[in-house]
């Protein structure tokens, strides 16, 4: 093998440092400046990117903020509309009831009437049914049947001793 041969080896190493130097060079001149421009434009692009997403992060919390305050806003005018609905269902009810209560106190005195009139009506035919009775028992156990005016009088006499 001819690369094996020791009179072979100064040229090439010569060779190889030759082509290693212009290798070299070319990179040094070429790939390197290259290489070195996308590496800043790739920089550059992220920090681009970054600068956005900054400003994109700032005008959501905008956002959220105006959101929150539009929020709790909203959330105490449906705290007023409610207070204030429930205000005027209270004075609503209030004077329902109290024309319920007006109504069942006027029902309340014309029961009570009826039940005077009732009770008056109930005593007087008590006073007959009485007299009657006091006459029926004077009958049976005197023989005798006292007046109709005589067994009233008893009656009045011993119904106004019961008060």
């Amino acid at each position: 093998m001819p690369q094996l041969e020791m009179g072979d080896y100064a040229p090439q190493i010569f060779w190889l440092v030759v082509t290693f130097v212009a290798l070299m060079v070319i990179m040094w001149s070429v790939g390197l400046p290259r290489i070195r421009r996308v590496i800043e434009a790739r920089e550059a692009k992220i920090s681009e990117d970054l600068a956005e997403a900054e400003s994109a992060k700032g005008r959501a919390e905008d956002a959220l903020k105006a959101y929150e305050e539009a929020l709790a806003d909203a959330r105490s005018r449906a705290h007023g509309v409610l207070a204030e609905t429930h205000a005027k269902l209270a004075a609503e009810a209030d004077a329902l009831r109290a024309e319920l209560d007006a109504d069942l106190a006027a029902k309340a005195a014309t029961a009570e009437e009826r039940i005077q009139e009732t009770r008056e009506a109930a005593l007087a035919s008590l006073r007959d049914v009485a007299g009657d009775v006091a006459r029926a028992a004077t009958e049976r156990l005197v023989g005798a049947a006292p007046s109709e005016a005589a067994a009233r009088a008893a009656v009045e006499a011993s119904m106004g001793e019961g008060r």
